[in-house]
């Protein structure tokens, strides 16, 4: 995973072995290796190649493309948690990591939000709220 994760992201930022390795502070040889599975970086090695690419470092490590339709490692913060299935009125099961991300409980309210070009969003009722009222703190 590692290995294909670093090469992929190598590549779709358009950079060169030695490039990279100039930017972490390693030879274009030693991050070959990396690239091939011949040997792994330490953690602040990793740390610094998920900071060149804006990544996490979990997901640098850990992330599987068969799981999210085969693109590419997610910028930080941004996550492919899976498909879900639309049942007969409407009701969809929100995957066990997503709820965890966010910590959204039962009982706790979402509020549907829709663009017709960008799709629909969900963002918890609290947090809605909460960015509504510094809205309107900072202009009045």
């Amino acid at each position: 995973m590692f290995a294909e994760n670093l090469s992929e992201l190598r590549k779709f930022h358009n950079m060169s072995q030695e490039e990279l390795a100039e930017k972490i502070n390693v030879s274009r040889q030693t991050l070959s290796k990396y690239e091939t599975g011949e040997s792994l970086p330490d953690i602040d090695k990793c740390v610094a190649l998920a900071n060149v690419f804006g990544v996490s470092v979990d997901d640098l490590v850990n992330y599987k493309k068969d799981r999210a339709f085969g693109l590419t490692v997610p910028p930080k913060g941004k996550h492919i948690f899976g498909m879900v299935k639309v049942g007969e009125k409407g009701q969809i099961v929100i995957p066990a990591k997503a709820r965890k991300v966010f910590d959204i409980q039962p009982g706790d309210n979402l509020i549907v939000l829709g663009d017709e070009g960008q799709g629909i969003a969900l963002v918890k009722e609290k947090g809605l709220l909460e960015m509504l009222h510094m809205a309107q703190s900072s202009s009045s």
